[in-house]
């Protein structure tokens, strides 16, 4: 039996590591360039599968068009751009990859925060200009003995807490999904939101897009912070108010923000970049040759073993938790 699997997916997924899998159940494949819900719809007409990026919506409306579909395969960790409640309802199966870019992400987080931590910016732009003096980067502050703050403890969180192991920090933690238990042998302290804010020399956010965390990072968060805080988002760009962030940093409320991702992407304000004392990247934590790799492999074979009537190794329950 032959499938049609449509791939909206044309930044991350390398297909060549998914080719095994679809040839195996006989599955033609077509990457499109759905910018929409009604260019997707249009463009899966008849799909058996759907691969998708965090930028793809698929949404009750297109589930309920697409009648032929079987399976949504989110070729990531979160799930906010897929509405996973209607897509059960309708029999499809939602599949992601939990373990993807752990790594990367985490490794990503911590580069921004030494970044910021040591002005490595601005020190870059003076050589580049010049000069020669130690004293441009000020004031620096040293790690060893700071407070890093971790919103959400999923596992890209737990990574970084790993690795802040070596740095001599506490690590606090903000996530009202998770458990005592989850939190076991990363030496991490569980505390509420305000006080994390108010404790933390470092700020990292890895919590996913909800209506729970929609612009939570806004005013009275940033107000909230220690003037030398550093504020570092590699998660979900609304989750974080651009404007009160660059009210904060223009105040000197803030020390300096690192920014793997934006409220829109590719931003439309660049208020942002007035700021020497910000980190920017362009989404591009997820990214290492090996990790593109991994994901399509992982993504395609568990589309795959839905459209051969198999259970999947990685079926999403639900949309909620941060984990």
């Amino acid at each position: 039996m032959s499938h049609r699997v449509i791939v909206s997916d044309s930044k991350i997924l390398n297909l060549d590591a998914g080719a095994t899998a679809f040839a195996a159940v006989g599955a033609e494949t077509e990457v499109v360039k759905a910018e929409s819900p009604e260019e997707l719809v249009a463009a899966a007409d008849g799909a058996n599968a759907l691969l998708v990026d965090a930028g793809t919506q698929v949404t009750e409306r297109v589930l309920s068009e697409l009648d032929s579909l079987k399976v949504v395969g989110r070729s990531g960790i979160g799930v906010d751009n897929v509405d996973v409640d209607a897509a059960r309802e309708r029999g499809v199966t939602v599949v992601n990859v939990p373990d993807y870019c752990l790594d990367e992400v985490s490794s990503h987080a911590l580069g921004m925060l030494l970044s910021c931590a040591r002005r490595l910016p601005a020190l870059d732009r003076s050589v580049r200009e010049g000069e020669w003096d130690w004293s441009v980067g000020g004031p620096i502050r040293r790690v060893r003995g700071s407070t890093v703050g971790l919103v959400g403890f999923g596992k890209i969180a737990r990574s970084l807490a790993a690795k802040l192991r070596g740095f001599d920090v506490d690590v606090l933690v903000y996530d009202p999904h998770v458990s005592e238990g989850d939190l076991a042998g990363f030496s991490v302290t569980r505390t509420g939101f305000d006080r994390l804010l108010t404790e933390s020399d470092f700020v990292s956010v890895h919590a996913p897009l909800t209506d729970e965390t929609h612009g939570m990072f806004d005013a009275d968060a940033f107000g909230t912070m220690p003037d030398h805080a550093i504020f570092v988002n590699t998660a979900r760009g609304p989750i974080v108010d651009e404007g009160a962030l660059c009210d904060a940093l223009a105040s000197d409320g803030l020390a300096g923000a690192g920014l793997d991702v934006r409220e829109s992407e590719p931003p439309t304000d660049d208020r942002v970049f007035e700021f020497d004392n910000v980190v920017c990247s362009p989404h591009a934590a997820f990214y290492s040759e090996e990790s593109r790799r991994e994901l399509s492999r992982s993504v395609s074979e568990d589309v795959c073993r839905v459209l051969r009537g198999e259970k999947p190794r990685n079926p999403v329950e639900t949309g909620d938790g941060w984990g």
